[in-house]
């Protein structure tokens, strides 16, 4: 087993408002054992200098899509096998960049490509952040879920694959819901809503009723899965709410009135502001929606000012924000600009770590992760500078280790 002793990096716990400062931190059979001023080395231990550097816990990304690409009609033409060959470079760059944990929210194959790599990489077969899954989306056919609605009309009504979860009415979403679970699922993801992206819906329509919301949470919770939904209005969020989900994802059209209920409910928000805000920061800006979906655009100009004010309203509230970032929908490299953005946007810089720390710890269920404490398992990263000024940092991860096991070591200096 192996000992590694990581010496004088600035320790942020994952919790405190602020890094408690220079430590030394022990690491013994995955796990940490001791943080302190100052600990001597074990003998036999492997030191790493860490000073000069803001050590965290490993980032928690709780909205990823590993096997999707914007251009999302590519992927869908692609075998099981290719589309989980194609997730290996991802799960680098994530681990690389210190997401050593992402919860994914759907792929665009058939079958259960997802759940396969997910025990790949907990066998320690590929390489990667840990995983945690929903294979599919559960959709109402027509609604955000459903790629039919890409083809022909004439045709809609015979390439069932693309409908990939589509359920309509509560007997076939029971159904479906536990198919997910058959196959391996780690939580329930749903249409609540329509979404910004997809062509046939809207993002402020709500695409399940009450029944069926209920329905699909509570044969879920019966199995022992948490639901999370895509939602961004109103109505279709609180339906969720009242459902019993564990977390809402999106929620960028969500009034300050139902951001007070899920706040009640103890129902956690992933706002994924990065993808959906910076679209709506660009909607006048021709050369950005160069090779994007003119009906993606106008959706972005209809609903931009209550996007905005949405945004404000969250960073004024007690919501629970779990960070998660879309990414799939643009590129992975990219995911640590949730942070910045989520500051921009009026969230503390604390709250915005945390969100990505213990926070994304407590929704996914995963009480050994999120702080650095004696005990806790081993996911520690470190970057140059603050990030609790400066959250541009946060991209810039220099050293990461996974379950004690280093993956990037800071460059020695030139």
């Amino acid at each position: 087993m192996s000992t590694t002793l990581l010496t004088g990096g600035t320790v942020w716990d994952g919790l405190a408002d602020r890094p408690i400062g220079a430590r030394d931190v022990l690491v013994e059979d995955g796990r940490i054992s001791r943080i302190a001023e100052h600990v001597a080395a074990p003998e036999g231990a492997e030191v790493v200098p860490l000073s000069g550097l803001t050590v965290t816990p490993g980032f928690m990304d709780c909205h990823t899509h590993v096997s999707i690409t914007p251009d999302l009609l590519s992927v869908l033409a692609l075998s099981s096998a290719a589309g989980v060959l194609r997730t290996l470079p991802v799960l680098h760059t994530l681990l690389m960049n210190g997401f050593t944990t992402v919860r994914d929210l759907m792929g665009a194959d058939p079958g259960f490509g997802l759940v396969a790599l997910r025990d790949a990489v907990a066998a320690g077969i590929v390489p990667g952040p840990r995983l945690l899954v929903a294979p599919h989306m559960i959709s109402a056919r027509g609604g955000h879920g459903d790629y039919a609605a890409v083809l022909n009309p004439d045709l809609q009504g015979r390439p069932r694959l693309l409908e990939l979860a589509a359920a309509d009415g509560p007997d076939e979403i029971r159904t479906r819901v536990r198919e997910e679970i058959r196959g391996g699922a780690d939580w329930i993801k749903f249409a609540a809503t329509g979404g910004f992206s997809s062509p046939s819906d809207d993002p402020a329509q709500t695409t399940y009723t009450q029944e069926e919301m209920n329905t699909l949470v509570e044969t879920a919770r019966d199995l022992g899965r948490p639901a999370t939904p895509h939602g961004y209005g109103d109505e279709g969020v609180q339906r969720a709410v009242r459902a019993g989900v564990r977390s809402v994802d999106h929620g960028n059209l969500a009034s300050r009135d139902t951001l007070w209920m899920m706040a009640d409910e103890g129902v956690y928000l992933v706002p994924t502001q990065f993808t959906v805000l910076h679209s709506a920061r660009n909607v006048d800006d021709d050369a950005y929606w160069v090779g994007k979906p003119a009906s993606k655009r106008r959706k972005f100009a209809r609903y931009r000012k209550a996007l905005f004010a949405s945004a404000e309203h969250l960073a004024a509230s007690e919501v629970r924000i779990a960070f998660g970032t879309d990414a799939g929908m643009f590129p992975h490299a990219e995911n640590w600009k949730e942070f910045p953005m989520m500051v921009s946007n009026g969230i503390d810089p604390a709250r915005a770590l945390r969100a990505a720390t213990s926070v994304a710890a407590e929704l996914l269920g995963l009480d050994d992760l999120g702080v650095l404490a004696p005990g806790r398992i081993a996911d520690i990263i470190a970057m140059p500078g603050d990030p609790f000024t400066d959250p541009e940092v946060t991209g810039k991860v220099a050293f990461v280790m996974k379950e004690g096991v280093i993956h990037k070591r800071p460059r020695p200096p030139a």
